[in-house]
């Protein structure tokens, strides 16, 4: 298998920590690819039309994209162990989505300030976006906690991905402040071999 991904994409950081926690990296080749509409990969778009990573080519069907859609088809083909039965399988649901909802956010706000030109940014726009994210992390600190601390599951991986690019990207604007059960539970998720393995780099 292919996968078209990126050295700092969040998203190919989830597939890449659940490659590693399945045992599952020898099955994929990585690809780098740029989805820049001015320096697109050639043939992106004939895998993926919405042009994007991470996108995941198989010899046996079609390519699969988005992250949520390959780290389930990837984890079934592990042995199904990161998508819980039962009541679990839609707590870490909600966590996954969650998380990439924090991973859309803080990806719009890099956009900002690193794609836009400075006279055309909207300084309260981008404060709209930091809103959800620390809304998010408001939620995770207290009612998911529990769960974080819980069994090993997608919902942890995505989350420990998304508080990573927070990190990566935006630092400076501190998370942790006041979420100190949060940041406990994610200094001890990034020391895991799997997120050493993949922490991004420019």
């Amino acid at each position: 298998m292919i996968l078209y991904s990126s050295t700092t994409s969040p998203y190919v950081r989830k597939i890449l920590v659940l490659l590693h926690e399945t045992d599952q990296l020898d099955a994929v080749q990585q690809v780098t690819s740029s989805t820049a509409p001015n320096n697109p990969t050639a043939g992106l778009q004939a895998k993926n039309p919405l042009m994007k990573i991470p996108a995941l080519e198989r010899p046996e069907g079609a390519t699969l994209y988005d992250s949520r859609v390959i780290c389930q088809f990837l984890d079934a083909r592990g042995g199904g162990r990161l998508y819980p039965e039962g009541p679990r399988r839609w707590e870490t649901l909600t966590l996954e989505a969650t998380a990439d909802g924090m991973l859309d956010a803080a990806l719009l706000m890099t956009y900002e300030s690193r794609l836009r030109p400075e006279d055309k940014r909207w300084e309260t726009w981008v404060e709209a976006q930091w809103s959800k994210i620390e809304a998010s992390c408001d939620a995770l600190n207290t009612r998911w906690i529990s769960h974080l601390s819980g069994p090993m599951d997608m919902g942890q991986i995505a989350v420990g991905c998304a508080l990573g690019y927070v990190d990566f990207r935006h630092g400076a604007r501190n998370w942790r402040a006041g979420r100190d059960a949060l940041a406990r539970w994610y200094d001890g998720f990034a020391a895991r071999a799997s997120m050493q393995a993949t922490v991004p780099a420019d």
